[in-house]
C-alpha cells in the first residue's frame, strides 16, 4: 500500500451521504483480522451485498458507470469507533484519496497512516463536484500535494486543502512512521551521542 504520492487526477466515486461511519465502512464481523490483506472486498459490505451475498445493482461501487480512486463522500465521514480497519478497506479497495467536507479525527488519521490522503474541501466545493460527477460520471477531479490544491476539471474551481508537514512529507516520499525514523537513524544516533 506504500505509495509515493505527487499528483493525482481521476474519475471519482461518489458517496453523496453524511455520517458514514466506520462501521458501515467495515462491519464489525471482518475485525478479526490483523492482516490488511483483503479488506477492500468487504469495504462498504452491507451497502453492496443483500444477505444471501448478491450484489446490489443499485449502489455506488457497483455501478459500473463510476470509478477512479477517488472517493467524494457527504459531510462527517469516518465517524464512530476507530477502528483502522476502515482505511485499510479503503485503501485496499484502491482509493487514494477520500474527499469530504468534514472527517472524524481519528479516521482522517488513519487514512493519512494508510496512504490514503484525505482532503478536506468547503460544503459548496463537495455540492458542486457531486453535481459535476452526477451530470459527467467521467469528471475528472485533480489532487496536487505538492500545491495542497484539489480541482474538479469539469469547472476548472479549485480549493487549496490543509495537511500536517510531517504527514505530506511522508505521502510524498512513500514512508510509514518506521521508514521516517529508519531514514533519519544517523541524525537520532548524533542527537543521542551529543546529549549523553
Amino acid at each position: 500500500m506504500k505509495q509515493k504520492f505527487n499528483i493525482i487526477t481521476s474519475t471519482c466515486v461518489p458517496l453523496p451521504l453524511e455520517n458514514v461511519d466506520t462501521d458501515q465502512i467495515i462491519p464489525a464481523r471482518f475485525l478479526k483480522a490483523t492482516d490488511k490483506e483483503g479488506f477492500g472486498q468487504n469495504l462498504f459490505r452491507d451497502w453492496r451485498y443483500d444477505k444471501q451475498g448478491n450484489l446490489i445493482k443499485d449502489f455506488v461501487l457497483n455501478n459500473p458507470v463510476y470509478g477512479g480512486c477517488i472517493l467524494v463522500a457527504g459531510k462527517n465521514f469516518g465517524s464512530g469507533s476507530s477502528r483502522e480497519h476502515a482505511a485499510w478497506a479503503i485503501a485496499g479497495y484502491g482509493f487514494r484519496v477520500v474527499i469530504s467536507s468534514f472527517f472524524a479525527d481519528i479516521h482522517k488519521n488513519n487514512e493519512l497512516n494508510n496512504f490514503v490522503l484525505p482532503v478536506v474541501v468547503t460544503e459548496q466545493f463537495l455540492a458542486e463536484l457531486f453535481d459535476s460527477i452526477k451530470n459527467d460520471p467521467k469528471t475528472e477531479v485533480e489532487v496536487d500535494l505538492p500545491h495542497q490544491t484539489v480541482t474538479n476539471k469539469a469547472t476548472g474551481k479549485s480549493e487549496h486543502f490543509e495537511i500536517n508537514g510531517y504527514k505530506k512529507h511522508c505521502l510524498m516520499n512513500g514512508l510509514d512512521d518506521i521508514d521516517f525514523l529508519l531514514e533519519n537513524k544517523e541524525k537520532i544516533e548524533a542527537w543521542e551521542q551529543q546529549n549523553k
